[in-house]
């Protein structure tokens, strides 16, 4: 089974690397993790660099199965930190124009673009694989600006159903449902969408849980081949 593995930044896959290198068989451009083949795509950082490579990579190659796997910011504060979802849903949260008024109107009420034209849904991105059942399931939303102030969270949260703030998970949706490829989004809940406060965030602990469950995914799909 050939799976690729993605992610914006290498620190976020620094756990599943290391236990890769230490039990995985390197062959060209893969690891041989028992029967599994795996190939990891750091994309960088955005929606613009995160379609640009998975663009030129599933133009060249295909995959029983493409994971993003990512930190992001939970809208709900009772959200514990550390918490890994499978995100079912994206959207693109800030694609359109600021009105006069400071309000937003993005690309499908400006008629600009098809709410339901593949790939969209009514103006969303859906995973057809749907819920798994290992994690608990949320709802994407990805932006180019991460939302730092109460009137921008506020506005945000009343325009659009989300639980979690990325920005990468809207393009690997895209892109994975336009090349026809099997896919599966990870969260990990670093910090909450709040005024902005890096005081409050946990990013060791968000790393530490996503490379857990990625690990424990690959696991249980190693043992089954």
């Amino acid at each position: 089974m050939k799976v690729l593995i993605v992610s914006a930044t290498p620190f976020e896959l620094a756990p599943l690397m290391k236990l890769l290198e230490s039990q995985g068989v390197p062959r060209e451009q893969s690891i041989f993790y028992g029967l599994l083949e795996i190939q990891t795509l750091i994309t960088g950082v955005g929606s613009t660099a995160t379609a640009f490579a998975l663009g030129h990579t599933f133009a060249k190659q295909k995959f029983d199965l493409a994971i993003q796997a990512g930190i992001g910011g939970a809208f709900d504060p009772e959200v514990r930190l550390g918490t890994v979802f499978n995100i079912v849903s994206e959207q693109f949260g800030d694609l359109g124009v600021e009105e006069a008024d400071g309000s937003f109107t993005d690309v499908f009420e400006l008629e600009l673009m098809q709410a339901s034209a593949p790939p969209f849904t009514e103006g969303k991105l859906l995973n057809p694989a749907g819920e798994a059942g290992f994690l608990p399931s949320a709802k994407g939303l990805t932006v180019n600006k991460v939302h730092g102030s109460e009137k921008s969270i506020a506005a945000i949260r009343k325009k659009y159903d989300a639980d979690i703030e990325s920005m990468e998970g809207a393009a690997f949706f895209y892109a994975c449902l336009l090349a026809s490829q099997p896919f599966l989004e990870l969260r990990s809940i670093s910090n909450h969408v709040e005024p902005r406060n890096r005081e409050n965030w946990d990013l060791p602990k968000a790393i530490d849980e996503l490379n857990k469950t990625l690990i424990e995914l690959l696991d249980t799909i190693k043992s089954q081949l």
